[in-house]
């Protein structure tokens, strides 16, 4: 039998992207679907009204397109990222891709505004 009190901790410190993913797994594997899978997935709300749904704090920054200057888009991946130069460049062949994920939302903004002002079309998730 599985350390219960372990399983229920792991559970607790899943990320958001995490329990979406246990969920599908439930789902697709178990034929499971996780009722509450998005309460879960926010955990508790503190000093929050019940009803409302707690903010998004962590942002992907998605890269869509690398518009007309992909040479340029390329070399500002590399910078913002922290890859090597081939690396970058074949997350650039291959969007849309995240170049960097689960960052706060005033980061990731400010990392969005970067790529676009480089001519890129970036997202937030």
């Amino acid at each position: 039998m599985a350390d219960l009190k372990a399983l229920a901790e792991e559970l607790v410190n899943l990320s958001v992207k995490e329990v979406n993913e246990l969920a599908d797994i439930l789902k697709d594997e178990y034929g499971i679907e996780p009722a509450s899978a998005p309460v879960v997935a926010a955990g508790p709300a503190e000093g929050a009204e019940g009803g409302q749904a707690e903010e998004q704090t962590e942002f992907d920054v998605i890269l869509n397109s690398a518009g007309s200057a992909k040479l340029q888009i390329v070399k500002l991946v590399k910078e913002l990222s922290g890859l090597g130069l081939k690396e970058a460049k074949e997350l650039v062949d291959s969007l849309p891709k995240p170049v960097k994920e689960q960052m706060p939302k005033e980061e990731a903004e400010q990392l969005k505004a970067k790529l676009e002002d480089a001519g890129a079309e970036v997202e937030l998730k």
